[in-house]
């Protein structure tokens, strides 16, 4: 009998283990797979949609919400020793995902727009209500519509404004459309715009198209170490769908690369007339503007510097200069793959943060998935099945790193003790 009551009990510990409990049925790092010394616990469990955020000295966090929640388009989080964060306020009317902080002063998008807020010497908003608008007016479509921005060190902000198509078919998503030629919403949409951090209402025409045939950008960050911008790049879909005759359903879950790039101004990444293909390790000529799956696009266009696996959503990038974590993280990349919709029939990939070490300002390895369990599930088969999916990276000023969810609005502090 107590053979037995010993045996039941060892398999109540292998059950509860593999579902990343421990024996008294608390989560151990909030469900996530860590590398060895690394914890994970959850601040936040639950709110709205949670984009990107910034995490400021004295546990001070802004997080900017998908969609207004509770009438706020900034949550106002502030967490405390014990590593809980409670909701302390909020403003800003509208949704979106970009919000970033330098030299006193908090920059936030909506879908059309970049505001500005003073901060105080505690980093608190002077005039929620009253924010300084400095850029109006972007293009904004019923896809890829967020605006993601970031900073330089002379006083320029980087907007991403991406492609409110697919492709730029003459009609969108439609199996055998043509693109239109020269692609103009590329005029507009489809690229990085650079603008002014100090003057108002800034449109277009005070900005500077700063790179262009880039899809989606969700992630990008300012690498202090060459002084430069990187951003990852969502590609296109449904090649095997548009172009069945050119594309089989394995290519089709596989392609193109979601591309990591370092961008100068004035660089071309090749949407719509090209994708990079991250299995031969060239470009090709998109279908829509004559390729054929075979067809090579030339060396015109901007070379990635890591190209992902397709359809991974690669929607934070953050650079960690911190000391917390050991050496080998030190100035390399953090990307959060928000996950797959379209790998079908097969399982679904993402739903992760990875790291890619960095040295001098270029990767100097291969990457390798930092943090896994985001999605609750072995195999996500669609993206409903998953429980969080990774969105937003912030540095804390103790070298903690912040993951945002924007399925349930859960956040996450993963740290390092030797």
């Amino acid at each position: 009998m107590k053979i037995k009551s010993i045996l039941k009990a060892c398999a109540c510990l292998l059950f509860w283990s593999s579902l990343g409990l421990n024996t008294t049925g608390q989560s151990q790092n909030a469900g996530l797979k860590l590398p060895p010394g690394f914890s994970a616990k959850t601040i936040l469990d639950s709110s709205g949609k949670t984009r990107h955020l910034v995490v400021l000295p004295g546990g001070l966090i802004y997080v900017k919400m998908a969609r207004p929640w509770k009438g706020n388009g900034i949550m106002i989080l502030k967490e405390d020793n014990a590593g809980k964060a409670s909701i302390a306020g909020g403003f800003g009317d509208y949704g979106g995902t970009g919000i970033y902080v330098k030299n006193g002063y908090l920059y936030a998008s909506s879908n059309e727009a970049v505001f500005r807020y003073k901060l105080n010497e505690k980093n608190e908003v002077l005039t929620p209500d009253q924010p300084e608008r400095i850029i109006t007016g972007l293009k904004m479509g019923r896809q890829h519509e967020t605006k993601s921005i970031v900073l330089d060190n002379d006083n320029n902000i980087y907007v991403n404004i991406g492609s409110p198509s697919n492709s730029c078919q003459l009609q969108d998503r439609q199996p055998g459309s043509l693109g239109v030629p020269g692609c103009p919403l590329l005029d507009s949409a489809g690229g990085i715009w650079q603008f002014r951090v100090d003057k108002a209402d800034q449109s277009y025409s005070q900005g500077i198209r700063y790179a262009t045939g880039l899809r989606n950008v969700v992630g990008l960050d300012w690498n202090q170490q060459n002084n430069t911008l990187f951003v990852t790049q969502h590609g296109r879909d449904q090649l095997n769908d548009l172009f069945p005759a050119f594309y089989t359903a394995q290519q089709n879950a596989e392609l193109p690369a979601e591309c990591l790039y370092m961008i100068k101004k004035g660089d071309d990444a090749g949407f719509p007339f090209a994708y990079y293909d991250q299995l031969q390790k060239k470009y090709m000529q998109a279908p829509e503007y004559g390729g054929d799956g075979k067809k090579e696009a030339g060396k015109k266009y901007l070379e990635p510097v890591v190209a992902f696996p397709g359809h991974m959503a690669p929607n934070g990038l953050l650079f960690y200069t911190g000391t917390q974590f050991p050496e080998k993280y030190r100035n390399g990349a953090f990307v959060a793959f928000h996950g797959s919709w379209n790998r079908t029939p097969q399982k679904q990939e993402g739903y992760y943060v990875v790291f890619v070490p960095f040295a001098n300002g270029k990767p100097s390895g291969n990457w390798e998935v930092f943090a896994d369990g985001f999605s609750g599930q072995a195999e996500v088969m669609t993206p409903r099945q998953a429980k969080h999916r990774p969105c937003g990276l912030a540095q804390g000023p103790d070298g903690a790193l912040y993951v945002t969810d924007d399925v349930k609005g859960t956040i996450y502090k993963i740290e390092y003790k030797k």
